[in-house]
């Protein structure tokens, strides 16, 4: 009888590897499921950033090429990214305002003020251009500083301070104007080539759409190491190269439809190093920190020995700043200043494009880039409804309708934070 040991027993089959094309398969499913998992996690947690207002200036650019052809050629998109600067660079300043979780209304009229003694020094005076433009630019910095020591001073809200600085500025800007009513600005001056002049060699823009997406990855790689050091959440390598690359599509995408027209406005130029710049400060700075710091709590600011006066001053003073750097723009692009600078609805699209972007209304959650977002969506809508001869009726109304989606997914996040202890 043989022994059932001495038998050869059955070897288990060797796994059947899988076809390449079956496991890349597999890891695009993980990837998504992954992506849809965190989706999901941070809808629940309000914290989806800026995903609703690029969908919704999709949306709007979608619908408008439907429309007319021409709505993203390179003529309009060029006559889109100049027509943004002005009201874009005043909506930037109200950002650093929102992040205190207040309101400046005198920004409308202190980019009018700041127009008009540029234009008053300049051509009614003889004052060189470039002297003139600094001392109008100081003016802006100087009331928004007069009215961020009162806030602070007198805790008196900002919004109120400031309406009154919006009559009072206004009436500064009446005087000094006088009765001459408009004042046109030199053509091929130094102030009117801010919104005339275009980088034409095709590098310039090519170039400018290499260092964003350089910059990019170089930043957040770093962000991405000293968190990994101290063992907190990070963005994984994968995640960082998608963004990037994302990034660099719509950015050399841009730059070939600029340079298809008459190459890189030098006024967005302008406009996205000063937008970098300055989220570079609130961001990567003492100061930044300690603005975000107070609007989370100013009585806990307070406690931790930050300087509210100094903080408050200083954000007001950048507000005024921005907003004169603004209306020297708006005043480039109609070469003229007169009594009505200033004034109509730009106050109200500076305010509604911080807001639509993503800058909340309850202080300490924003960026500087939510107001490039917000003036995007905005003024694409004003060049949709003038390319299909809308009447502006519906554009105030669209508008506003964006406006108030925005503030309902603000304050539905900000719920949610709280629920989630995050806020």
């Amino acid at each position: 009888m043989h022994n059932m040991a001495d038998k050869p027993q059955p070897q288990p089959a060797a796994p059947t590897a899988k076809p390449p094309q079956q496991r890349r398969g597999q890891t695009v499913v993980h990837a998504m499921e992954g992506w849809v998992a965190a989706f999901r996690r941070k809808l629940s947690a309000g914290e989806l950033g800026s995903l609703p207002v690029v969908l919704v200036l999709a949306t709007v650019w979608v619908i408008f090429q439907a429309l007319n052809e021409n709505f993203l050629s390179p003529r309009n998109l060029s006559n889109l990214s100049v027509d943004i600067v002005g009201t874009g660079l005043i909506a930037v300043g109200i950002v650093f305002v929102l992040l205190l979780g207040e309101l400046d209304l005198s920004v409308g009229s202190i980019s009018g003020l700041a127009a008009a003694v540029f234009a008053v020094l300049n051509v009614k005076n003889g004052v060189p251009e470039w002297l003139a433009l600094v001392v109008a630019v100081l003016a802006g910095t100087v009331t928004g500083a007069v009215q961020g020591f009162s806030f602070a001073r007198t805790r008196v809200p900002a919004f109120v301070v400031t309406l009154a600085g919006l009559l009072a500025w206004n009436g500064i800007m009446l005087a000094i104007l006088g009765t001459s009513g408009t004042i046109n600005l030199d053509e091929n001056g130094l102030v009117a080539k801010l919104t005339s002049y275009y980088l034409t060699n095709d590098a310039a823009a090519y170039g400018l759409a290499a260092v964003a997406a350089g910059v990019v990855f170089v930043v957040s790689y770093q962000d991405r190491r000293r968190r990994q050091a101290v063992g907190i959440p990070h963005r994984s390598l994968r995640g960082i190269l998608l963004r990037t690359g994302a990034l660099a599509v719509i950015a050399f995408t841009a730059a070939y439809l600029l340079n298809r027209f008459q190459g890189l406005p030098l006024a967005l130029l302008i406009f996205l190093v000063l937008v970098a710049g300055l989220d570079i400060v609130l961001r990567r700075t003492h100061y930044g920190r300690q603005v975000y710091a107070l609007g989370s709590g100013v009585e806990a600011a307070r406690r931790a020995s930050l300087s509210v006066t100094r903080v408050q001053t200083a954000v007001l003073a950048v507000s005024g700043t921005m907003a004169a750097v603004g209306g020297l723009f708006l005043a480039s692009r109609i070469t003229s200043v007169s009594q009505n600078s200033g004034s109509g609805v730009l106050l109200l699209n500076a305010i509604a494009a911080a807001v639509i972007g993503g800058a909340s209304l309850f202080g300490g959650r924003g960026t500087t880039w939510n107001a490039v977002l917000g003036i995007l969506v905005i003024q694409s809508i004003a060049s949709g409804m003038a390319i299909t001869d809308t009447p502006t009726a519906v554009q105030f109304i669209i508008t506003g309708g964006v406006l108030f989606a925005a503030v309902v997914i603000d304050s539905l996040s900000r719920r949610s934070q709280e629920a989630h202890g995050r806020a």
